[in-house]
């Protein structure tokens, strides 16, 4: 595309001083008539680049040119440099190689602004190979348990990751229930991307039903919890409730109201506080919490 050749062009003249219409012809397989077709349509676009004639003569950009005062405002160049920068994060593409080229262009050293490790910390990363998956059209294949701890093998051909409260799920056709799908990557395992291709599925506005176990269900009813929690565990209830679940008390503990679909989740959840959280309501909950602590006390007695 000629928007692709012009832009090569400007980024070989910044390295280069000076370079003749056939070596830019050669390099791009094209003819000289078209290297000063460009050449011309540079220069109507502001770029101060000109021709010289003769045994030493060839094309060259003004030596004080930087590619942002023609085009690019200073904001602009600076949105472009750190979006590289998560790109470069991702390993999405050529993103390291744009960045390197863009940098250069702007005549920038880009801050490295961001940091990101998609892999847990036992190193695994899949992550990564869904990526892959996904810009590639691969179908994947993987064992999978759901909240309830069964495990299922899956043939999907995966559409998006998507991130949501806290935790990163696939969103993906399942060629078993022929149906799209969504699965939490931590409940993932053994995780193989095949060599096999899919066609390219309109499916993102779809609605997924939930393989991760994270909507609502009719045999999983809404239930509203009152919690108090202890001051030493304020780093959780921050972390774990937005402000208007939380009222801090008078002695620095916390009340805090929530509604979740009740199943074994809110259960364990609730006990990971161990003896800093105290359930309020409802009293069914608070009986279902001591007969897991009983049971849990059971476990260590002889």
């Amino acid at each position: 595309m000629q928007i692709n050749r012009l832009f090569e062009i400007i980024y070989i003249l910044l390295n280069k001083e000076n370079v003749t219409a056939k070596e830019l012809a050669t390099q791009f397989g094209v003819s000289t008539r078209t290297i000063r077709r460009d050449v011309d349509t540079l220069s109507l676009a502001g770029i101060p680049i000109y021709t010289r004639k003769g045994k030493s003569g060839g094309i060259s950009l003004l030596p004080d040119f930087v590619l942002n005062k023609s085009i690019l405002s200073e904001s602009e160049q600076n949105e472009i440099l750190t979006a590289l920068h998560g790109l470069v994060h991702v390993k999405a593409g050529e993103a390291q190689g744009v960045l390197n080229r863009l940098s250069t262009i702007f005549n920038k050293t880009a801050v490295n602004w961001l940091d990101v490790d998609f892999s847990d910390w036992e190193g695994s990363n899949d992550f990564n190979d869904f990526k892959i998956a996904i810009l590639e059209r691969r179908i994947a294949q993987f064992d999978y348990y759901n909240s309830y701890g069964q495990k299922t093998f899956r043939c999907v051909e995966p559409i998006q990751l998507l991130f949501k409260h806290k935790s990163w799920y696939l969103k993906a056709f399942c060629l078993t229930k022929q149906g799209m799908r969504l699965y939490k990557l931590t409940r993932v395992n053994n995780l193989i991307v095949t060599d096999e291709n899919f066609p390219v599925r309109d499916l993102l506005s779809a609605e997924p039903d939930s393989d991760a176990q994270t909507t609502h269900t009719p045999e999983r009813p809404d239930i509203t919890f009152k919690l108090r929690i202890s001051p030493e565990m304020a780093y959780r209830v921050y972390d774990d409730f937005t402000d208007d679940a939380i009222e801090k008390q008078p002695d620095d503990s916390f009340i805090v109201t929530k509604t979740f679909p009740e199943d074994n989740w809110v259960y364990s959840y609730i006990l990971s506080y161990g003896e800093h959280a105290q359930v309020l309501e409802p009293e069914h909950l608070r009986e279902i919490i001591i007969a897991n602590a009983q049971n849990i006390l059971a476990n260590y007695i002889k």
